[in-house]
């Protein structure tokens, strides 16, 4: 299959096409899935010069990996409060602490390797619908005290000045954080893997595997993997291989839109190169891309198929609405993609069994978890830490099935609504 037409599609640089498995192949450990996780995953097992196969069922970050908002920040898809709740207030500090050695771990692969292509901008603001600027700085406070990590607060004049929307009110940035084009770097990860001696096989969708030996395999149409260890890194398109991993998380439908080229008419509302998203429950996200030349636009979520053609309309209405300047910016693509929730929402990352890894549920804060993810799996797999325990809390709990979706969608019109009361308080 294709990648779905998406503007990092469009904007590719690199067209490699893999060769699908065939044969037998022994190696060290096996990662099925090539999207973030994945790739990250065998990168740092090829760093270290162990054989590593990649099993990927289409092309090299065809999932949400693929085609996601590119936002590079720390955190979590749930706050600080509710997995102190779980875990502990220091535990839930090196869990965060994690989040941002994560962000670090894809601007030093950008640096180090020399992927122009990312194209990183630096800063993210985080804005407020309604007035609650005390709230912001308290927030940076305890995030400076707790972290030692600055964030930039900005007044309503000063969020303003750069976003010319009545709907916005103050902000914090981040100018840590960053945003890029995803594929872009994922592809130049993948070449790197195969440089250090790694394979990656697209087209080559796992079959079966058998996981109780002390030798793992893994099979393909075409061929077959052995292994001593096994990474699942599949996301929200998994499916039946492995029922465990499958049941854990729900698949959730996110959706995104690109204008046609206006930058006079987007320079009427957006004059930073920031990326930007609000302080609802599956708000809005965006950016500018092309040098300035087009809007990237995204946010909402379904549980269920829905009409790309049909969100699309919602997003244009949102983004209308924050900026009515806008009404005459053309939608020139726009596409859709599955991310994976966990119920607890966070990520599911640890050790199933003796050499059966996992390493998936990325919706949300996709970036930067799949990076420390993939990074501490493969420190597990080499003996040299054990941090992937630290998300043993949060492990591979049942969704819900049928009933899990039903519930997040009904959670997520609730919380619509009470996005939109306090809005309207304000």
């Amino acid at each position: 299959m294709a990648y779905p037409d998406t503007y990092y599609k469009r904007t590719m640089a690199d067209q490699t096409a893999r060769a699908t498995l065939s044969g037998t192949i022994e190696c060290d450990a096996v990662v099925i899935g090539g999207g973030l996780a994945g790739l990250s995953t065998a990168l740092q097992l090829a760093r270290t010069g162990r054989g590593v196969t990649v099993l990927e069922a289409e092309s090299v970050g065809f999932g949400a990996s693929g085609r996601n908002g590119g936002f590079v920040g720390p955190g979590y898809a749930t706050g600080g409060d509710d997995i102190a709740r779980v875990v502990g207030k220091n535990a839930a500090r090196r869990l965060h602490q994690l989040s941002v050695e994560g962000m670090e771990f894809i601007r030093d692969n950008i640096q180090s390797l020399g992927i122009i292509d990312a194209k990183p901008e630096p800063g993210i603001m985080s804005v407020l619908r309604y007035d609650d600027g005390a709230s912001l700085r308290a927030y940076a406070e305890e995030t400076r005290k707790e972290y030692g990590f600055e964030l930039e607060y900005m007044d309503r004049d000063a969020v303003r000045s750069v976003l010319k929307s009545e709907r916005y009110f103050q902000a914090l940035r981040n100018p840590s954080a960053f945003h890029m084009h995803p594929l872009n770097y994922l592809r130049a990860i993948a070449q790197e893997i195969e440089r250090l001696g790694g394979r990656i096989c697209e087209q080559s969708p796992a079959t079966s595997v058998e996981l109780s030996g002390a030798e793992k395999r893994v099979k393909t149409a075409g061929g077959e993997v052995k292994a001593r260890d096994v990474v699942f890194t599949t996301g929200g398109y998994t499916g039946a291989l492995n029922g465990r991993l499958k049941r854990s998380f729900l698949p959730i439908a996110t959706y995104v839109m690109v204008s046609e080229e206006a930058p006079d008419l987007i320079a009427s509302a957006i004059t930073t190169r920031n990326a930007i998203g609000d302080n609802r429950r599956a708000g809005d996200y965006y950016r500018v891309v092309d040098d300035g030349r087009r809007l990237l636009w995204g946010g909402r979520i379904t549980t269920h198929a829905a009409s790309t053609a049909g969100l699309v309309k919602e997003l244009r209405d949102e983004m209308v609405g924050t900026y009515p300047q806008l009404a005459g910016l053309k939608t020139e693509l726009a596409w859709s993609g599955l991310m994976s929730y966990a119920r607890h929402l966070m990520p599911q990352i640890g050790r199933m069994s003796p050499g059966v890894w996992y390493c998936t549920a990325f919706g949300g804060h996709g970036l930067n978890t799949t990076a420390i993810g993939g990074k501490v799996i493969a420190e597990g797999i080499l003996g040299e830490s054990e941090r992937y325990k630290l998300y043993e809390p949060f492990g591979l709990v049942w969704a819900g099935g049928l009933a899990g979706l039903a519930v997040a969608q009904l959670t997520y019109w609730k919380l619509q609504a009470q996005d939109w009361w306090r809005e309207r308080a304000a």
